[in-house]
């Protein structure tokens, strides 16, 4: 894809394509959760996940065109989907300690959160701002950027950077690889279900994928 032919528009700019092309890999990726050993999706996880959270932070929020909210696309069964098959994955390492949760200040014990309910949640945002991108009516386009990096900065970032600790931690472990993968498989089923996200893979693609093996 030649961003020079592209029309004039901040949804075609650079730093959002680039925004656009990690999101749509991000839900790829925990869309198939299952199919990856535990070790290879926290060493992947802990490659993609700052990755968005950079792209994301350089886009500059644009201003709204129509007053109504941008449409809604992942249904509770869609979300379920996914957060059941980064549960499965994770098992064990799943539940962790929260320290930036609101109720941390009058709570005398500690909070536990999962990485699961935080990628689902991620998942949510960027299905939804990557299947109104997918439109192509640059409004709409432009709303739902606007949509999604407002809740980057009011919900979705701190989760994401909350998973990321978790992760960080299970992936500099000094136990991280010592069991035998093969046993670590569970029983799976493979996903069969088919994204609706068809995004063209072009040379920026192909980096990406190299990036994160």
């Amino acid at each position: 894809m030649d961003l020079d032919q592209l029309p004039d528009h901040i949804v075609y700019s650079k730093n959002v394509i680039e925004f656009v092309t990690v999101a749509a890999e991000t839900c790829l990726f925990f869309e198939h959760a299952v199919e990856f050993l535990p070790q290879d999706f926290i060493r992947k996880s802990v490659k993609l996940l700052p990755l968005l959270y950079l792209k994301a932070s350089l886009v500059e929020i644009p201003e709204r065109v129509f007053d109504d909210p941008s449409e809604r696309f992942v249904a509770e069964e869609d979300y379920l989907f996914v957060k059941e098959q980064l549960e499965q994955i994770l098992g064990a390492d799943d539940s962790y300690l929260e320290v930036f949760h609101p109720d941390m200040a009058i709570s005398d014990t500690p909070i536990a959160a999962f990485v699961s309910e935080n990628l689902s949640d991620i998942y949510q945002e960027l299905k939804d701002f990557a299947a109104n991108y997918q439109l192509g009516d640059l409004d709409i386009m432009n709303d739902s950027l606007v949509t999604c990096l407002e809740a980057f900065g009011e919900h979705w970032g701190q989760k994401l950077l909350n998973a990321m600790r978790a992760l960080h931690a299970i992936r500099f472990s000094d136990s991280f690889g010592e069991k035998n993968e093969e046993d670590e498989l569970n029983a799976k089923t493979k996903i069969d279900r088919n994204s609706f996200l068809n995004f063209l893979h072009d040379d920026d693609d192909d980096d990406l994928d190299n990036l994160l093996k």
